[in-house]
Protein backbone atom coordinates (compact mmCIF):
# COMPACT_ATOMS: atom_id res chain seq x y z
CA UNK A 1 0.00 0.00 0.00
CA UNK A 2 2.90 2.37 0.73
CA UNK A 3 4.03 2.09 -2.90
CA UNK A 4 0.53 2.91 -4.13
CA UNK A 5 0.34 5.99 -1.88
CA UNK A 6 3.76 7.12 -3.03
CA UNK A 7 2.77 6.78 -6.69
CA UNK A 8 -0.43 8.76 -6.11
CA UNK A 9 1.43 11.53 -4.31
CA UNK A 10 3.94 11.74 -7.15
CA UNK A 11 1.19 11.89 -9.76
CA UNK A 12 -0.75 14.60 -7.91
CA UNK A 13 2.43 16.51 -7.15
CA UNK A 14 3.29 16.77 -10.83
CA UNK A 15 0.01 18.63 -11.40
CA UNK A 16 0.26 20.99 -14.33
CA UNK A 17 3.75 19.75 -15.18
CA UNK A 18 2.16 16.51 -16.37
CA UNK A 19 0.52 18.40 -19.21
CA UNK A 20 3.66 20.32 -20.09
CA UNK A 21 6.41 17.71 -20.01
CA UNK A 22 6.82 14.50 -22.01
CA UNK A 23 9.36 13.31 -19.44
CA UNK A 24 6.91 13.78 -16.58
CA UNK A 25 4.18 11.97 -18.50
CA UNK A 26 6.59 9.16 -19.26
CA UNK A 27 7.69 8.79 -15.63
CA UNK A 28 4.08 8.97 -14.47
CA UNK A 29 3.07 6.13 -16.80
CA UNK A 30 6.04 4.08 -15.61
CA UNK A 31 5.07 4.73 -11.99
CA UNK A 32 1.49 3.68 -12.63
CA UNK A 33 2.58 0.46 -14.37
CA UNK A 34 5.01 -0.37 -11.58
CA UNK A 35 2.27 0.21 -9.03
CA UNK A 36 -0.15 -2.07 -10.90
CA UNK A 37 2.48 -4.79 -11.11
CA UNK A 38 3.15 -4.57 -7.38
CA UNK A 39 -0.57 -4.61 -6.58
CA UNK A 40 -0.98 -7.89 -8.46
CA UNK A 41 1.78 -9.69 -6.55
CA UNK A 42 1.02 -13.07 -5.02
CA UNK A 43 3.50 -15.02 -2.86
CA UNK A 44 5.04 -17.80 -4.93
CA UNK A 45 5.10 -20.23 -2.01
CA UNK A 46 1.33 -19.88 -1.68
CA UNK A 47 0.81 -20.34 -5.40
CA UNK A 48 2.92 -23.51 -5.34
CA UNK A 49 0.75 -24.87 -2.51
CA UNK A 50 -2.49 -24.15 -4.43
CA UNK A 51 -3.90 -27.50 -5.67
CA UNK A 52 -5.61 -25.69 -8.56
CA UNK A 53 -2.29 -24.66 -10.07
CA UNK A 54 -1.27 -26.74 -13.09
CA UNK A 55 1.73 -29.03 -12.62
CA UNK A 56 3.91 -27.36 -15.24
CA UNK A 57 3.57 -23.87 -13.76
CA UNK A 58 4.13 -25.25 -10.26
CA UNK A 59 7.38 -26.86 -11.40
CA UNK A 60 8.65 -23.62 -12.91
CA UNK A 61 7.73 -21.60 -9.83
CA UNK A 62 9.46 -24.15 -7.61
CA UNK A 63 12.51 -23.79 -9.81
CA UNK A 64 12.45 -20.02 -9.32
CA UNK A 65 12.35 -20.43 -5.54
CA UNK A 66 15.25 -22.90 -5.65
CA UNK A 67 17.30 -20.61 -7.87
CA UNK A 68 16.56 -17.66 -5.58
CA UNK A 69 17.72 -19.65 -2.58
CA UNK A 70 20.93 -20.54 -4.40
CA UNK A 71 21.48 -16.87 -5.25
CA UNK A 72 21.40 -16.11 -1.53
CA UNK A 73 23.94 -18.88 -0.92
CA UNK A 74 26.18 -17.24 -3.51
CA UNK A 75 26.10 -13.99 -1.57
CA UNK A 76 23.93 -12.15 -4.09
CA UNK A 77 21.59 -9.44 -2.82
CA UNK A 78 18.36 -11.30 -3.48
CA UNK A 79 16.31 -9.51 -0.82
CA UNK A 80 12.71 -10.40 -1.58
CA UNK A 81 13.15 -10.28 -5.33
CA UNK A 82 11.15 -13.04 -7.03
CA UNK A 83 9.41 -14.25 -3.88
CA UNK A 84 6.16 -13.10 -5.48
CA UNK A 85 4.53 -13.55 -8.87
CA UNK A 86 2.59 -10.97 -10.89
CA UNK A 87 0.48 -11.68 -13.96
CA UNK A 88 0.75 -8.56 -16.14
CA UNK A 89 -2.20 -9.65 -18.26
CA UNK A 90 -0.49 -9.38 -21.65
CA UNK A 91 2.15 -11.13 -23.74
CA UNK A 92 4.54 -8.17 -23.97
CA UNK A 93 5.60 -6.37 -20.81
CA UNK A 94 7.20 -3.37 -22.50
CA UNK A 95 9.11 -2.34 -25.61
CA UNK A 96 12.67 -1.10 -25.36
CA UNK A 97 13.74 1.57 -27.84
CA UNK A 98 17.32 2.20 -28.92
CA UNK A 99 18.52 4.58 -31.63
CA UNK A 100 21.73 5.61 -33.33
CA UNK A 101 22.79 7.75 -36.27
CA UNK A 102 23.25 5.77 -39.49
CA UNK A 103 26.76 7.16 -39.87
CA UNK A 104 28.26 5.97 -36.59
CA UNK A 105 27.75 3.65 -33.63
CA UNK A 106 26.71 6.53 -31.40
CA UNK A 107 23.62 5.70 -29.37
CA UNK A 108 20.99 8.18 -28.35
CA UNK A 109 20.97 8.26 -24.55
CA UNK A 110 18.39 9.19 -21.95
CA UNK A 111 19.04 10.46 -18.43
CA UNK A 112 17.25 9.07 -15.38
CA UNK A 113 17.48 9.63 -11.63
CA UNK A 114 19.79 7.23 -9.75
CA UNK A 115 20.90 5.11 -12.73
CA UNK A 116 22.36 7.97 -14.79
CA UNK A 117 22.46 8.01 -18.60
CA UNK A 118 21.51 4.84 -20.45
CA UNK A 119 21.27 4.10 -24.20
CA UNK A 120 17.69 2.87 -24.31
CA UNK A 121 14.21 3.73 -23.12
CA UNK A 122 11.45 1.34 -22.09
CA UNK A 123 7.80 1.97 -22.94
CA UNK A 124 4.78 0.32 -21.36
CA UNK A 125 2.66 2.20 -23.90
CA UNK A 126 3.39 0.22 -27.07
CA UNK A 127 1.79 2.80 -29.38
CA UNK A 128 3.91 5.57 -27.92
CA UNK A 129 7.04 3.43 -28.30
CA UNK A 130 6.38 3.20 -32.04
CA UNK A 131 5.65 6.93 -32.26
CA UNK A 132 8.96 7.76 -30.57
CA UNK A 133 10.80 5.33 -32.85
CA UNK A 134 9.18 6.97 -35.89
CA UNK A 135 10.25 10.44 -34.68
CA UNK A 136 13.86 9.34 -34.29
CA UNK A 137 13.81 7.57 -37.66
CA UNK A 138 12.45 10.72 -39.32
CA UNK A 139 15.61 12.49 -38.12
CA UNK A 140 17.74 9.98 -40.05
CA UNK A 141 18.50 7.54 -37.24
CA UNK A 142 18.50 3.77 -37.21
CA UNK A 143 15.96 2.65 -34.62
CA UNK A 144 15.27 -0.67 -32.95
CA UNK A 145 12.34 -1.80 -30.81
CA UNK A 146 12.54 -5.04 -28.90
CA UNK A 147 10.25 -6.63 -26.34
CA UNK A 148 11.48 -7.05 -22.75
CA UNK A 149 10.03 -9.71 -20.47
CA UNK A 150 11.56 -8.50 -17.19
CA UNK A 151 13.51 -5.69 -15.58
CA UNK A 152 15.17 -4.90 -12.28
CA UNK A 153 14.43 -1.96 -9.98
CA UNK A 154 17.90 -2.47 -8.45
CA UNK A 155 16.44 -3.39 -5.08
CA UNK A 156 14.27 -0.26 -4.75
CA UNK A 157 11.18 -2.46 -4.90
CA UNK A 158 10.62 -6.12 -4.13
CA UNK A 159 10.56 -7.19 -7.77
CA UNK A 160 8.02 -9.92 -8.51
CA UNK A 161 8.52 -12.60 -11.11
CA UNK A 162 6.45 -11.43 -14.06
CA UNK A 163 4.27 -13.68 -16.18
CA UNK A 164 6.11 -12.47 -19.28
CA UNK A 165 9.38 -13.82 -17.88
CA UNK A 166 8.12 -17.39 -17.46
CA UNK A 167 10.11 -18.92 -20.31
CA UNK A 168 9.74 -22.67 -20.73
CA UNK A 169 13.48 -23.32 -21.04
CA UNK A 170 14.58 -24.10 -17.48
CA UNK A 171 18.18 -23.03 -18.11
CA UNK A 172 17.09 -19.68 -19.50
CA UNK A 173 14.62 -19.20 -16.64
CA UNK A 174 17.31 -19.91 -14.05
CA UNK A 175 19.73 -17.62 -15.87
CA UNK A 176 17.14 -14.84 -15.97
CA UNK A 177 16.56 -15.03 -12.22
CA UNK A 178 20.29 -14.96 -11.48
CA UNK A 179 20.78 -12.16 -14.03
CA UNK A 180 18.17 -9.85 -12.52
CA UNK A 181 19.30 -10.53 -8.94
CA UNK A 182 22.87 -9.76 -10.04
CA UNK A 183 21.77 -6.18 -10.78
CA UNK A 184 20.78 -5.81 -7.11
CA UNK A 185 24.23 -6.99 -6.11
CA UNK A 186 26.41 -4.75 -8.28
CA UNK A 187 25.34 -1.73 -10.32
CA UNK A 188 27.76 0.88 -11.67
CA UNK A 189 26.09 4.20 -12.49
CA UNK A 190 26.07 5.18 -16.18
CA UNK A 191 27.82 1.93 -17.16
CA UNK A 192 25.06 -0.07 -18.85
CA UNK A 193 27.32 -2.35 -20.98
CA UNK A 194 29.36 -3.21 -17.90
CA UNK A 195 26.29 -3.92 -15.78
CA UNK A 196 24.54 -6.06 -18.38
CA UNK A 197 27.65 -8.01 -19.36
CA UNK A 198 28.43 -8.67 -15.69
CA UNK A 199 24.86 -9.92 -15.20
CA UNK A 200 25.27 -12.20 -18.22
CA UNK A 201 28.26 -13.84 -16.54
CA UNK A 202 26.37 -14.31 -13.28
CA UNK A 203 23.27 -15.56 -15.08
CA UNK A 204 24.87 -18.44 -16.94
CA UNK A 205 27.76 -19.30 -14.62
CA UNK A 206 25.45 -19.35 -11.58
CA UNK A 207 22.95 -21.48 -13.51
CA UNK A 208 25.77 -23.89 -14.33
CA UNK A 209 26.84 -24.08 -10.67
CA UNK A 210 23.21 -24.47 -9.58
CA UNK A 211 22.49 -27.44 -11.84
CA UNK A 212 25.88 -29.01 -11.20
CA UNK A 213 25.13 -28.92 -7.48
CA UNK A 214 21.83 -30.69 -8.11
CA UNK A 215 23.57 -33.45 -10.02
CA UNK A 216 21.97 -32.43 -13.33
CA UNK A 217 25.01 -32.47 -15.59
CA UNK A 218 22.95 -32.15 -18.79
CA UNK A 219 21.41 -28.80 -17.78
CA UNK A 220 24.69 -27.64 -16.22
CA UNK A 221 26.48 -28.35 -19.50
CA UNK A 222 23.79 -26.50 -21.43
CA UNK A 223 24.22 -23.43 -19.21
CA UNK A 224 27.98 -23.65 -19.70
CA UNK A 225 27.56 -23.95 -23.48
CA UNK A 226 25.11 -21.03 -23.61
CA UNK A 227 27.70 -18.87 -21.88
CA UNK A 228 30.40 -20.10 -24.27
CA UNK A 229 28.15 -19.10 -27.18
CA UNK A 230 27.66 -15.65 -25.68
CA UNK A 231 31.43 -15.19 -25.62
CA UNK A 232 31.73 -16.33 -29.26
CA UNK A 233 28.94 -13.98 -30.31
CA UNK A 234 30.60 -11.22 -28.29
CA UNK A 235 33.80 -11.73 -30.33
CA UNK A 236 31.80 -11.67 -33.56
CA UNK A 237 29.95 -8.47 -32.72
CA UNK A 238 33.16 -6.84 -31.54
CA UNK A 239 34.73 -7.57 -34.95
CA UNK A 240 31.60 -6.38 -36.75
CA UNK A 241 31.48 -3.13 -34.79
CA UNK A 242 35.19 -2.50 -35.39
CA UNK A 243 34.64 -2.98 -39.12
CA UNK A 244 31.67 -0.63 -39.14
CA UNK A 245 33.41 2.05 -37.09
CA UNK A 246 36.41 1.97 -39.43
CA UNK A 247 34.04 2.35 -42.39
CA UNK A 248 32.10 5.21 -40.80
CA UNK A 249 35.34 6.98 -39.90
CA UNK A 250 35.87 7.55 -43.63
CA UNK A 251 32.70 9.68 -43.68
CA UNK A 252 31.19 7.99 -46.75
CA UNK A 253 28.73 9.84 -48.97
CA UNK A 254 25.08 8.71 -48.80
CA UNK A 255 25.32 6.31 -51.79
CA UNK A 256 28.58 4.86 -50.55
CA UNK A 257 27.14 4.59 -47.05
CA UNK A 258 24.27 2.36 -48.20
CA UNK A 259 26.52 0.22 -50.39
CA UNK A 260 29.12 -0.14 -47.66
CA UNK A 261 26.57 -1.24 -45.09
CA UNK A 262 25.27 -3.87 -47.52
CA UNK A 263 28.82 -5.14 -48.10
CA UNK A 264 29.50 -5.37 -44.38
CA UNK A 265 26.20 -7.19 -43.88
CA UNK A 266 27.39 -9.70 -46.50
CA UNK A 267 30.66 -10.16 -44.60
CA UNK A 268 28.65 -10.66 -41.41
CA UNK A 269 26.53 -13.37 -43.06
CA UNK A 270 29.63 -15.16 -44.34
CA UNK A 271 31.11 -15.20 -40.83
CA UNK A 272 27.93 -16.53 -39.24
CA UNK A 273 27.43 -19.21 -41.89
CA UNK A 274 31.11 -20.12 -41.91
CA UNK A 275 33.82 -20.47 -39.26
CA UNK A 276 32.07 -18.62 -36.48
CA UNK A 277 28.83 -20.53 -36.85
CA UNK A 278 30.77 -23.76 -36.52
CA UNK A 279 31.93 -22.74 -33.03
CA UNK A 280 28.43 -22.20 -31.67
CA UNK A 281 27.11 -24.99 -29.47
CA UNK A 282 23.51 -24.05 -28.72
CA UNK A 283 22.66 -21.00 -30.82
CA UNK A 284 21.22 -21.53 -34.29
CA UNK A 285 22.49 -19.00 -36.79
CA UNK A 286 19.21 -18.93 -38.73
CA UNK A 287 17.87 -15.39 -38.99
CA UNK A 288 20.98 -13.87 -37.44
CA UNK A 289 22.65 -14.19 -40.82
CA UNK A 290 19.77 -12.45 -42.60
CA UNK A 291 19.76 -9.24 -40.58
CA UNK A 292 20.70 -5.99 -42.34
CA UNK A 293 23.04 -3.54 -40.66
CA UNK A 294 21.15 -1.53 -38.04
CA UNK A 295 23.31 0.57 -35.76
CA UNK A 296 20.57 0.84 -33.15
CA UNK A 297 20.19 -2.93 -32.94
CA UNK A 298 23.97 -3.27 -32.61
CA UNK A 299 23.92 -0.79 -29.73
CA UNK A 300 21.57 -3.19 -27.94
CA UNK A 301 23.74 -6.18 -28.79
CA UNK A 302 26.82 -4.47 -27.37
CA UNK A 303 25.07 -3.77 -24.07
CA UNK A 304 24.94 -7.47 -23.25
CA UNK A 305 28.14 -8.65 -24.91
CA UNK A 306 30.94 -6.24 -24.07
CA UNK A 307 34.21 -7.86 -22.99
CA UNK A 308 32.49 -11.07 -21.88
CA UNK A 309 35.87 -12.77 -22.11
CA UNK A 310 37.19 -10.35 -19.45
CA UNK A 311 34.43 -11.36 -17.08
CA UNK A 312 35.13 -15.03 -17.78
CA UNK A 313 38.82 -14.53 -17.05
CA UNK A 314 37.81 -12.85 -13.80
CA UNK A 315 35.67 -15.90 -13.01
CA UNK A 316 38.58 -18.25 -13.82
CA UNK A 317 40.97 -16.30 -11.60
CA UNK A 318 38.57 -16.51 -8.68
CA UNK A 319 38.43 -20.27 -8.53
CA UNK A 320 35.53 -20.73 -10.98
CA UNK A 321 33.29 -19.46 -8.21
CA UNK A 322 30.41 -17.02 -8.72
CA UNK A 323 30.46 -16.17 -5.03
CA UNK A 324 34.17 -15.25 -5.03
CA UNK A 325 33.98 -13.49 -8.41
CA UNK A 326 31.06 -11.26 -7.45
CA UNK A 327 32.48 -10.42 -4.02
CA UNK A 328 35.85 -9.45 -5.50
CA UNK A 329 34.25 -7.43 -8.31
CA UNK A 330 32.03 -5.52 -5.88
CA UNK A 331 35.13 -4.56 -3.91
CA UNK A 332 36.97 -3.58 -7.09
CA UNK A 333 34.13 -1.36 -8.32
CA UNK A 334 33.67 0.75 -5.21
CA UNK A 335 33.32 4.46 -6.01
CA UNK A 336 33.46 3.96 -9.77
CA UNK A 337 31.15 5.13 -12.57
CA UNK A 338 30.80 5.05 -16.33
CA UNK A 339 33.47 3.70 -18.68
CA UNK A 340 35.98 3.67 -15.83
CA UNK A 341 34.48 0.34 -14.73
CA UNK A 342 35.86 -1.54 -17.72
CA UNK A 343 39.20 0.25 -17.46
CA UNK A 344 39.53 -0.78 -13.82
CA UNK A 345 38.60 -4.39 -14.60
CA UNK A 346 41.15 -4.49 -17.41
CA UNK A 347 43.90 -3.18 -15.11
CA UNK A 348 42.98 -5.70 -12.43
CA UNK A 349 43.19 -8.56 -14.91
CA UNK A 350 46.54 -7.31 -16.20
CA UNK A 351 47.90 -6.95 -12.65
CA UNK A 352 46.81 -10.45 -11.67
CA UNK A 353 48.44 -11.89 -14.80
CA UNK A 354 51.77 -10.20 -14.04
CA UNK A 355 54.50 -11.99 -12.08
CA UNK A 356 53.57 -11.88 -8.42
CA UNK A 357 49.87 -11.39 -9.25
CA UNK A 358 47.16 -13.66 -7.89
Amino acid sequence: MGVLITAIVLILGYGGAYLASDDVRYLTRAGIEQTLILQKRRPIDRLVADPKLDAETRAYLQLVLAVRAHAVELGLEAGKTYTTYSDVGRDTLLLVLSASAKTCICPVTWSYPIVGRIPYKGYFDLKRAQQEADKLAAKGNDTYLRPAAAYSTLGWFEDPLLSTAMVKDSVELASLVFHEIAHNSLYVKSATPFNESFAQLVGYRAAEEFYRGRGDSALADRARDRWADEIVLGEFYHALLDRLEAFYAGKPAPDSLAAGRIAIARWSREQLEGPLGGRLRTVRVGRLAERPINNAALVGVRLYRTHLDWFDRWYDRHGHSVRASVAALRELMKDIAGDSAFARLQRALADSAAPGGQ
